[in-house]
Formats: structure tokens, C-alpha cells, sequence
């Protein structure tokens, strides 16, 4: 069975993903459907969070579940003493927000419906691309065609290729939302990393680093998570659960009221770039457009969905560009040499991050967060300019102390290839 007309672009997914550039293609006046095995309103099962600052830039405030201006991390060993300079925090200045997830998916899909997208289920089998079209073919025989295919489906694509995944650095995570016996953070407070670690013995010290991630939901209602920056393989949920739960005895708390139990995010940190050469189309996961060094991404796709759209809009106003055409026009616009540079130099840092021990972890976000705010924010966002990001890791190394530059000195693994990338990267694996 063949679906009722060929159309421009046919986007595979109904994550973030998929409905950010859905959303932005069909500003283009491009005819565009989305295809998912999943119905598009379904509640997705994530949270995404967002620096305020970003969030103003892209006018979306509205779209926040909550806002902190109170922004804070902890970066000493920690103390029983709370006066202790050990339990000092590092303060950001600067505002955090939590998208109201709802929100968010309603306002990518009024946006697609505004433009006359098309919605429809279906799993995505099999695919043919020639020099006119491409075919798509479904689990229940049906089959779509359509000029360009966008590959949207999350971390592990239907359709786009790319290398191995063997040594991919995952962050893990175990939460609880809940009340508890006394306020396990200060009114108002969002923390971001909280790398304190005398709750645990010596031998648990030794063991791959953890830090908690905690935020104040209001309505003596907290949100706390023990998290592992990411790591091949990665910390296991039994493992999150238990420090957190050493963490909370520590501190003398203990939950009174479970509201929600997060029992573990696998979020790919430094997934190689797929093949630029195919004929087909990524974006987001798919693409690797996660940032190796936070796990940020929604921000990124309202950045650069419009742009690409544009470069795909244009591209398709010539009747000759053969879909392969129009996905060279745009990976070349998702991933120009820059991106691919800095994409590099930040897969190198993980790297690195992923080799420290404890202390070594502390000492070097102690240094990263007394750059100056433009930097480490530019950093994390994935906003700063090529030039500016090598200065601003060049700093870094220049204040941090000598346990964290040899650190950074000492070449490991796949460190060289990805400085090489850095310069090169063009040069494939």
C-alpha cells in the first residue's frame, strides 16, 4: 500500500528531535510528515533542562516549569561542619530553568500544525534512495516517498549510519522527587553538581566519581539525583541508589513522601558523528548533537533546526539536487568544520574527565567554574567560536592546579586520534 502523495521531507520520529526540525522545515512552506511508531502527543518519559539566559535568547521563557536564580555547586571534599571551607559552594550568577516538557511538545506541535504537517504511525522497516526520491517502507507494508528523509528516532536510528558505538561514555542517573524530614537543599536552590564525598568511605572514594544533582520544586517538594558524568561502561543504578541513599543518612534525612522514583537515564555522551556521506538526513541523537561535555540538547535544536531548514528549503527549489544532493547541502550545514572541530576537542575533554579520580574531578570543575561566566557558560551552551573555546581551555589549564594539568598532559586511549580530529577533521577513523 502506498501512502496518498509524495511529499518534501519525511521526518522519522516524534521526539524533541524529530519535532524541532518538523516544526522548522514546515516554516519553509515545505510539505513535511512525520512517521512514528509512537503516537506524536505521547508524553515523553525525560526532563530537559536549559541555562535562563538561553531560553530568553530563543524568547521561550513561557515554556519553563521552573525557574533558579539561586545557582550552585559544590566542589570541595565536605565537612561535617558546615562553615567548613570544604562545604563552601561555587556560585554560578546565573539563572537555570526546567521546560515544562508539556509545554514544550504542545508548542513544537501547534507550530507543525499551524503549517499543515502530517501525522502518521507506522514503524519504518526498509529504505530506498535513487536519484529522484526516496522510498520508506513500514512494518504494516506501507510505503511513503519522499524527496528527503530525516532520520530522528533517537540514539539508535533506524536508518542513519555511522561508526561503532563501542566505547560511547554513558551518564547514569537515580532520582527521587519527594518530601523529606527536613529540606535536603535551601529554599529555592538548583544545584548543579555537588561533588562532596565524606559520606563515603576510602574505598568507595576510589571507586568512579558521583555528584548530586538537586533543585528545590517548591511546595517542600525536592527533586534529587546521583548522577555519573559519564563513563564506558557506566556506573550502574544499584550503585547511584546506594550513595544516595548514603548521601541523604549523611546529612540525617530521610524521605517521607515518594512522589516519583527515577529509576535511571542512559544518556549517551560522546556518540561519533554519523557518516556525512549518506543519502538520508539526522538530527538530534541521531545526529550526535548531544554535547559530549554536559548532556545539553534541547537548546541546540531550537539553535539550529531554522538554520538547517533554510539550507534544505533552498536546497529543494532545484528540481535537479537528487536526495543525496540535498543531505550532502545538509550535513554540511548540521556539521560545518567547525562543529566538527569543536565536537572533537570536546569528546578529548570527556576523555580525560572520564580518567580523573576524585579529587582530580573536583579540583578541575573548581578550575572550569572560576573562568569567567562567558566562558565556561559558552562552553556548555556550545556557543562559543572555535578561537574562543581553545582560549578558554587553554586559561583553564594555565590556573588549574599541577594534579589536573598532568592529568590533562597525560595521553591516553583514543586522546590522540581526537586532537587529531581537532585538526584534521576531515580524516576519518
Amino acid at each position: 500500500m502506498q501512502a496518498e502523495t509524495s511529499i518534501d521531507v519525511l521526518v522519522l520520529g516524534s521526539g524533541p528531535g524529530a519535532l524541532a526540525i518538523a516544526s522548522a522545515l514546515s516554516k519553509e512552506k515545505l510539505r513535511v510528515e512525520v512517521l512514528s511508531s509512537n503516537d506524536h502527543e505521547e508524553t515523553w518519559p525525560y526532563t530537559y533542562g536549559i541555562w535562563g539566559e538561553e531560553v530568553d535568547e530563543l524568547g521561550l521563557e513561557e515554556l519553563l516549569e521552573h525557574r533558579w536564580s539561586n545557582t550552585v555547586s559544590f566542589f570541595g571534599s565536605g565537612n561535617k561542619k558546615e562553615a567548613s571551607e570544604d562545604n563552601q559552594p561555587i556560585l554560578h550568577s546565573k539563572d537555570y530553568g526546567l521546560f515544562d516538557k508539556a509545554k514544550l511538545q504542545k508548542y513544537w506541535i501547534s507550530e507543525c500544525n499551524r503549517f499543515s504537517v502530517k501525522w502518521s504511525r507506522g514503524t519504518a522497516k526498509d529504505l530506498n534512495v535513487d536519484n529522484k526520491r526516496c522510498r520508506v517502507l513500514t512494518t504494516e507494508n506501507i510505503e511513503y516517498f519522499a524527496r528527503l528523509i530525516i532520520d530522528a528516532t533517537g540514539y539508535n536510528p533506524v536508518f542513519l549510519k555511522g561508526p561503532p558505538n563501542s566505547n560511547v561514555a554513558v551518564q547514569t542517573c537515580y532520582g527521587v522527587v519527594g518530601k523529606f524530614n527536613k529540606p535536603p537543599i535551601e529554599k529555592e536552590q538548583f544545584i548543579l553538581m555537588d561533588y562532596r564525598c565524606d559520606h563515603l568511605n576510602e574505598e568507595e572514594r576510589r571507586e568512579p566519581p558521583t555528584f548530586l544533582y538537586a533543585m528545590d520544586l517548591g511546595n517542600d517538594t525536592f527533586f534529587l539525583e546521583e548522577t555519573s558524568l559519564g563513563l564506558s561502561p557506566p556506573v550502574d543504578i544499584k550503585t547511584l541508589q546506594i550513595r544516595l541513599k548514603k548521601r541523604l543518612q549523611h546529612k540525617g534525612l530521610f524521605i517521607t513522601e515518594m512522589k516519583h522514583e527515577e529509576l535511571g537515564v542512559f544518556l549517551p555522551m560522546n556518540i561519533p558523528l554519523p557518516d556525512l556521506n549518506q543519502p538520508i538526513l539526522g538530527f538530534g541523537g541521531s545526529a550526535a548533537m548531544v554535547h559530549p561535555a554536559s548532556g545539553y540538547m534541547v537548546g541546540g535544536l531550537l539553535r539550529r533546526a531554522p538554520s538547517l531548514a533554510k539550507s534544505i528549503a533552498k536546497a529543494m527549489t532545484s528540481e535537479n539536487l537528487s536526495p543525496a544532493n540535498i543531505a550532502s547541502i545538509g550535513w554540511a550545514n548540521l556539521w560545518p568544520s567547525e562543529l566538527r572541530r569543536k565536537q572533537a576537542l570536546y569528546h578529548f575533554g570527556l576523555e580525560k574527565l572520564m580518567r580523573f579520580k576524585e579529587d582530580q574531578l573536583r579540583d578541575f570543575f573548581k578550575s572550569f567554574f572560576d573562568l569567567p561566566s562567558e566562558q565556561w557558560y559558552g562552553f556548555l551552551t556550545n556557543t562559543l567560536s572555535i578561537k574562543d573555546l581553545v582560549k578558554a581551555m587553554w586559561r583553564m589549564f594555565l590556573t588549574a592546579p599541577w594534579n589536573v594539568r598532568f592529568g590533562l598532559m597525560k595521553m591516553e586511549g583514543r586522546e590522540l586520534y581526537l586532537l587529531w580530529q581537532f585538526i584534521k577533521p576531515h580524516i576519518k577513523k
